[in-house]
């Protein structure tokens, strides 16, 4: 074709889409959570609009039609209402004008700030990086927690879980965590979360500093189930933005479990059979494809924390059992030193990081171990002990631990507003161990 007829091609096809008649199909059904649709041709993940302006995501098809889930509330809707296809999926925004903002689900704004400034759109589906391409995590994160910082080293690009049970301090530790890392970026999703706790979060916990070089996209527990289960993918495809650009980003997501719920109820509605403890088969899948976004690539990296909320303190539930296999690690949270001020409320013997050896330096691994020893000594005779059966001199690892009960304490327990540097956290260590005997 001469060049001097491609503009008006492109005119032509331009206008000859325009000109296309749209195809209107109508609702058929509206039961429970789901909204039963004919007379479109929609894919599953794409978007349609109901009514005037009421936003629905196609969840499964069939030849009879397809069934969505909304975005929003579904009064008003009824049989007969208008519906048409985007013919597309949902696209999240991406950039640094997202820092220090609030987002919802689909990622508009919420915090009252005005337009949001952002680079480009970019679909919410994002394939994860292949196996092969992954660079290898060899490089220490800080988190500023002296507890997570050198008995659980996370590397950068590593996932990892806080396993607890309710009001056992995660979101706490979530937010320590978002002041005290030296990551260029965090990404931040509140999923499922009580309305009131989204602000106390923002302004009590993360701060202003905090807030600042974050991105924090909320969807409270009132929200329907694919607005909950698209936060944490928006949350992640943001993420993955900034990891392209070669960053090395922090995502934490509070929490996995309610993500995993609003997968059930979304399962559930779609026509999924209950399997284990009456969680849909794509419950697991889902998760598994939303861990492994997370991690590293080429160029830059994404830490991802995950909070999971186990079901009466049962950390083999069948959620925080998938979960404890697809992550790189885990740190468990114990009620019964919460519940004795100790904060944070990390039981570092049950706690493993897949990874501290391979990002910490012979000597370090050294140091981590033998305060590991001294803990897991006082803990097997802790029935002496509180008996008063204990005789001193069995074993000089418990003798160490009673005598500086003190000084363990002091370096394991730490407050909200501080954030030790790791090189500082390392040298508290080194100095404890030789109070305790030991040496690096």
């Amino acid at each position: 074709m001469n060049d001097a007829w491609r503009p008006r091609a492109n005119q032509f096809g331009t206008a000859l889409v325009a000109a296309r008649p749209e195809r209107v199909g109508s609702v058929t059904s509206v039961v429970g959570l789901a909204l039963e649709i004919q007379g479109l041709e929609s894919a599953v993940g794409d978007m349609v609009t109901v009514g005037d302006d009421r936003r629905a995501e196609v969840v499964a098809t069939s030849r009879d039609g397809i069934r969505c889930m909304p975005l929003g509330r579904m009064s008003g809707i009824k049989v007969g209402t208008p519906a048409r296809s985007y013919g597309r999926p949902l696209q999240v925004p991406t950039g640094d004008g997202l820092l220090g903002r609030v987002l919802d689900g689909l990622g508009q704004p919420i915090d009252g700030k005005g337009p949001l400034r952002y680079d480009r759109m970019v679909p919410l589906d994002n394939e994860a990086p292949s196996s092969m391409d992954r660079a290898r995590i060899d490089t220490p994160l800080q988190l500023g927690v002296r507890v997570l910082d050198t008995l659980t080293t996370v590397g950068m690009g590593q996932r990892m879980g806080l396993f607890a049970g309710s009001g056992v301090g995660k979101s706490s530790l979530l937010s320590m965590i978002a002041r005290g890392t030296d990551a260029a970026v965090s990404v931040i999703a509140l999923v499922g979360e009580r309305g009131r706790e989204v602000r106390e979060f923002l302004e009590d916990d993360l701060g202003e500093e905090g807030l600042a070089r974050s991105v924090v996209i909320v969807s409270t527990s009132d929200d329907p189930a694919l607005l909950r289960l698209r936060a944490a993918f928006t949350a992640t495809r943001i993420a993955e933005s900034f990891r392209e650009r070669g960053e090395d980003v922090i995502l934490m997501m509070d929490s996995l479990t309610r993500v995993a719920m609003a997968q059930r109820e979304i399962g559930l509605s779609a026509g999924e059979p209950p399997a284990t403890r009456g969680y849909p088969p794509s419950t697991f899948s889902v998760l598994a494809q939303l861990l492994e976004r997370a991690g590293t690539d080429a160029i830059g990296s994404v830490t991802g924390l995950y909070t999971v909320l186990v079901d009466g303190d049962d950390h083999n539930e069948p959620i925080a059992d998938a979960a404890r296999s697809i992550l790189d690690g885990h740190v468990v949270l114990d009620r019964k030193l919460a519940v004795t001020g100790h904060f944070p409320s990390v039981s570092a013997l049950d706690s493993i990081s897949r990874v501290a050896s391979r990002v910490n330096p012979p000597e370090r691994t050294r140091q981590a171990a033998f305060l590991r020893k001294v803990l897991a000594a006082k803990r097997n005779a802790q029935d002496l002990i509180d008996v008063g059966a204990y005789q001193r001199g069995t074993n000089p690892l418990v003798d160490a631990a009673l005598d500086h009960d003190g000084a363990i304490q002091t370096f394991l327990q730490q407050r909200m507003d501080d954030q030790t540097p790791a090189d500082q956290t390392w040298a508290h260590l080194a100095r404890l161990n030789n109070l305790l005997g030991g040496s690096a």
